[in-house]
C-alpha cells in the first residue's frame, strides 16, 4: 500500500500526519513503527490521523501514536501542526476549531503572525483520573526512583505528566532517570517525565522524556503541565515563556478551574509518498 503523507514539526517536535477523512486507515504496531523509523521510514515522534468527527459540536477528530507505535490521548505541539495542516489544505475555513482526540476537546486557532494558540483544557490533579496511584491528591508527592526521593507534582493535560524541578535541565537525567519514571508501577499508562529550571517567574527552561518516543526537542502539553506546576506551586507567575530544545511556547493558566493556553510556531517540511 502507499500511503501519503504530510512531515510537519512544532520546535523540532515532529509530527507525521495522515489524512484519513476520504477513506480509513488502519495501521497496525508494525506499520506505525516503520513510518516512525529514523532510518527505514519517514522519521518522527508521532503520528497524526486526520479523521472525521465524533461529536456534533466538533469539526474534526484525530488520533495521535507515539514512536513506539502505541496510541495517546494528547499532543500540544501536533495539536497546532493539526489546524495548520486541515487550513492548508483547505478542509476548513475557520481560523479556530474544535478538534475531538482521546483526552478529550482541544480549541486551537491559527493567530494573524502565523503562529498558533491552543486552549488545552483545564489541567486534571484527582490521582485517579490522571492516572496516578496515590492515597489522596497534594501538591507534590515523592516518588522513589533508583534508590531516590523525588518531589514531584502530578497532573493530566489531556496526558499524564509528572514534573520535577531542577538546577540546571542541561545535566539533568533526562534520558538515564525519565525511562524510570515513565515505566514507574505508580503509573498505569505510564507517564510523560518533565525536568524544569526556573529561570525567574517568567521563564523555565524545559527538557521531557515523552512516553512511548523518548526525549523531544519540544513537547507541548509538558510545557503546559511544568508551567500549571511552577503556577500551583507559587514559583511562576500566569504567563510562562518555557524555553525547549526546538524554542519557545508561550503558556498562560489564570488557575484551578481554567483552560490552559499554549502558544507557538508550526511548520511543514515536506510532502511524499512511501510504500508501507
Amino acid at each position: 500500500m502507499r500511503l501519503k503523507f504530510t512531515k510537519m514539526h512544532g520546535l523540532g517536535n515532529d509530527f507525521v500526519v495522515l489524512d484519513a477523512l476520504a477513506q480509513p486507515l488502519a495501521l497496525d504496531t508494525r506499520q506505525l513503527r516503520f513510518l516512525a523509523d529514523r532510518h527505514f521510514g519517514v522519521g518522527c515522534d508521532q503520528i497524526l490521523q486526520v479523521e472525521p468527527p465524533r461529536q456534533p459540536d466538533t469539526d474534526f477528530y484525530y488520533r495521535i501514536f507515539n514512536a513506539d507505535g502505541g496510541e495517546v490521548e494528547q499532543c500540544g505541539n501536533g495539536a497546532r501542526c493539526f489546524v495548520r495542516y486541515v487550513r492548508d489544505r483547505e478542509l476548513t475555513a475557520k481560523t479556530a476549531i474544535r478538534v475531538g482526540t482521546l483526552g478529550g476537546v482541544i480549541v486551537p486557532q491559527l493567530e494573524a503572525d502565523g503562529q498558533v494558540t491552543v486552549d488545552m483544557g483545564v489541567p486534571v490533579f484527582d490521582p485517579p483520573k490522571i492516572p496516578f496511584m496515590a492515597p489522596e491528591q497534594a501538591l507534590t508527592y515523592i516518588l522513589d526512583v533508583d534508590k531516590k526521593h523525588l518531589e514531584i507534582n502530578v497532573l493530566s493535560i489531556g496526558n499524564p505528566h509528572v514534573v520535577q524541578i531542577v538546577a540546571n535541565v542541561a545535566s539533568a537525567p533526562v534520558t538515564t532517570q525519565g525511562p524510570l519514571i515513565e515505566a514507574h508501577p505508580r503509573f498505569p499508562q505510564r507517564v510523560n517525565a518533565g525536568y524544569m529550571q526556573i529561570v525567574d517567574r517568567g521563564h523555565i527552561r524545559l527538557r521531557v522524556y515523552e512516553r512511548g518516543a523518548g526525549e523531544t526537542l519540544a513537547c507541548g502539553s509538558g510545557a503546559c503541565a511544568a508551567a500549571v506546576a511552577g503556577i500551583m506551586r507559587d514559583l511562576l507567575d500566569q504567563r510562562v515563556r518555557v524555553t525547549t530544545r526546538g524554542g519557545d511556547l508561550g503558556i498562560s493558566w489564570a488557575g484551578a478551574g481554567r483552560s490552559v493556553m499554549m502558544t507557538g510556531p508550526v511548520a511543514t517540511v515536506f510532502e511524499g509518498e512511501i510504500e508501507i
